[in-house]
């Protein structure tokens, strides 16, 4: 099932955003011109990734640095092992959906 999360309006690109559907929090991200999403909370410890450093591909957690590529979820430095969850985002005309499947 895909829904709807953002107007594309709010995710400017190499910008991040975070949104909520019932319990399941993302974190949104454009990279040139595409749009990706992830789980919003750290695979280490809890901590909301949005509230980290977004640059290029890569995002930061705040909370002890593990570094992430928000294309794959793949982790690029500990130091946590464990990559992010992804979930399939794309745009269209009304705005940005990710699928819950």
């Amino acid at each position: 099932m895909w829904v709807k999360v953002l107007d594309s309006s709010e995710l400017a690109d190499g910008e991040m955003a975070g949104a909520q559907v019932g319990e399941l929090a993302f974190a949104l991200f454009r990279v040139d011109g595409a749009v990706f999403a992830t789980s919003n909370i750290c695979t280490h410890q809890y901590a909301l990734m949005t509230d980290g450093y977004f640059d290029g591909a890569l995002i930061e957690c705040p909370l002890h640095q593990a570094l992430f590529d928000v294309k794959t979820g793949a982790v690029i430095e500990g130091p946590t092992d464990k990559a992010l969850t992804c979930f399939p985002a794309e745009e269209r005309e009304d705005g940005i959906y990710v699928r819950l499947d």
